[in-house]
């Protein structure tokens, strides 16, 4: 790895280094298990060059606070401001340590991609060849996604990271771009972008017995990671205890889960003629603790009801990955029928990561959040729904709900 760069002072806007640092993390947190989990060594270089631009980050935001605090009203405002400063360094440690475990060979099972349900997209990196047919067009002139089937989800451009395009971005020669898709739609695109042969990997027979619930944790851990992350900043954004309470119940749970695992890689050891190939899952389970306690220490501000300083909830306003938060309406198309129906997600972009059902509602006579919603999950007039996309696709949520 090349040695890390210079940093001094320079000004510059807090909001908006704490809204990168943000989207930095949670792409790193789905980069970093896609690694493990599809055995990518190239995705996994770009997680550690993302992980040295968080350290460029998380400075750059640490110096510009201390330059803030002139008094010690100010540090007291801005302290909390700091510890989220450091939970998103903690995401983007722990993801550079999952992503070591492709590159190093710390050790997995072969066999885990033959594992993978299939649900799970597949993320590669690919570079924009001269000849490409897809270089200096936009991803809306080409209608990627519609045309496709993948989704840009970054790219890299010399030292300059471009998280989450949109259709006006446009693929340069000479990009580093990170799609994601079926395994089977990937590789003519990959192909049409690089100019270069889709290599698919020989399977590989699980020499595992159980292969197949070690891989559902992971997915279960990266899922659960990234939806405590998610509602950390809603909590903060929105100055909500109640999404705050979930993600510390989120925290407990990745905790037990984490043991199970564990349990699990020690029980199939003894039937492996050689542990070290598992010493990696050990390694994935520790890394995943990390997260889902950084996310924690995200709304922890909120928990302890000294709530957050106004610049970390402008800066999730304002990150590419909008947060929103929309109350159903009486008679409108989600009204009364489920997320899969209204195909919410293809319409409008934007994925529903939790409902909130009010007091007295007929599913609940109590408050009650639904974390992980599903195509089958119903909604009705006065359910609040949480979630997660662009700019353009809040607006057209907002016409469905």
């Amino acid at each position: 790895m090349s040695p890390s760069p210079d940093v001094e002072y320079r000004p510059a806007s807090v909001k908006e280094v704490l809204a990168e640092m943000k989207d930095t993390a949670e792409l790193l947190i789905d980069l970093s298990y896609s690694a493990v989990l599809f055995g990518s060594e190239g995705v996994a270089e770009e997680v550690l060059a993302l992980e040295e631009r968080m350290d460029l980050l998380q400075m750059q935001a640490r110096m510009s606070l201390l330059m803030a605090a002139r008094t010690t009203d100010d540090a007291e405002q801005l302290a909390p401001v700091l510890g989220v400063v450091g939970a998103a360094e903690k995401i983007s440690d722990a993801a550079g340590d999952i992503a070591k475990v492709v590159l190093e060979e710390i050790g997995l099972p072969d066999a885990m991609r033959a594992s993978l349900p299939e649900a799970v997209e597949s993320i590669v990196r690919a570079t924009v060849g001269e000849d490409s047919r897809f270089a200096g067009r936009t991803l809306g002139e080409i209608t990627f996604e519609t045309e496709t089937g993948v989704r840009v989800i970054a790219i890299r451009r010399g030292g300059e990271w471009l998280l989450d395009p949109t259709h006006e971005t446009s693929l340069e020669a000479g990009d580093v771009a990170l799609l994601r898709g079926a395994e089977e739609n990937l590789p003519p695109v990959y192909e049409s972008i690089t100019g270069e042969p889709y290599a698919v990997p020989d399977p590989v027979e699980p020499a595992i017995d159980d292969l197949e619930r070690a891989v559902d944790a992971i997915v279960l851990m990266k899922n659960m990671s990234e939806l405590a992350v998610d509602l950390a900043y809603g909590a903060v954004l929105y100055d909500s205890t109640e999404l705050a309470e979930e993600v510390a119940a989120l925290e407990a749970e990745v905790d037990q889960l984490e043991s199970r695992f564990e349990a699990w890689t020690l029980r199939a050891a003894a039937d492996v003629a050689d542990p070290v190939v598992l010493r990696g899952l050990v390694h994935l389970a520790g890394s995943t603790e990390v997260i889902s306690d950084a996310a924690l220490e995200i709304s922890e501000g909120v928990l302890r009801g000294i709530g957050t300083h106004p610049v970390v909830a402008e800066a999730v306003l304002e990150s590419d990955e909008v947060l929103v938060r929309s109350t159903v309406g009486e008679g409108s198309r989600l009204d009364g029928t489920t997320i899969g129906e209204q195909t919410v997600r293809t319409d409008t972009g934007m994925r529903i990561i939790a409902v909130r059902r009010p007091r007295g509602s007929p599913s609940t006579e109590d408050d009650e959040w639904e974390t992980q919603p599903g195509p089958d999950t119903r909604l009705a007039a006065g359910d609040v729904i949480l979630a997660k996309g662009t700019r353009t696709g809040a607006d057209r949520l907002e016409e469905l709900v």
